[in-house]
């Protein structure tokens, strides 16, 4: 069972986050172990395992980014800790961009950000599951490499 399916949610890029509480009190309340103090071992094991998959998809389902992540993850199209390979032009504006790094960059790196989100702003907020494309997918995959790096930079200015 994927994550979307426990909170009975369509697989999707973006998610309508105002039942996510509900629906999580919800399973805690039929999962958690503290309720299964008087079961045998082996369904006390399960609710821990299953009180845990609901923490786990709750954190994943409440930020943007690490939707993107499952969902390719669950496409076969991410692996952990993929090293993904960046056209060349992306990786020199990057490399620009932490020469000049200065607390003036970060709205310079925002911008680049929304440019990049551009080319897949469709797909993810369109996102259908049903008829979604591998190409697609792949651009998301791309986006979500991209914002990574600009990520990093901007961390690296909070620093």
């Amino acid at each position: 069972m994927n994550y979307f399916e426990l909170f009975d949610l369509p697989i999707s890029l973006t998610i309508d986050k105002a039942n996510l509480p509900k629906k999580y009190f919800e399973l805690q309340k039929k999962y958690h172990p503290d309720f299964f103090t008087q079961a045998d071992e082996a369904e006390q094991e399960l609710a821990l395992e299953k009180s845990s998959d609901i923490n786990k998809a709750l954190k994943i389902l409440k930020d943007k980014d690490s939707i993107i992540k499952y969902v390719l993850q669950l496409k076969g199209l991410l692996e952990e800790e993929e090293k993904y390979q960046l056209e060349p032009d992306f990786l020199m504006e990057v490399m620009e961009l932490n020469e000049n790094l200065s607390d003036a960059s970060s709205p310079a790196i925002t911008a680049f950000e929304k440019d990049i989100y551009t080319a897949v702003k469709q797909i993810i907020e369109q996102y259908d599951d049903a008829s979604i494309t591998t190409a697609d997918l792949l651009k998301v995959k791309e986006y979500y490499f991209k914002k990574k790096y600009l990520q990093r930079i901007l961390e690296r200015l909070d620093d």
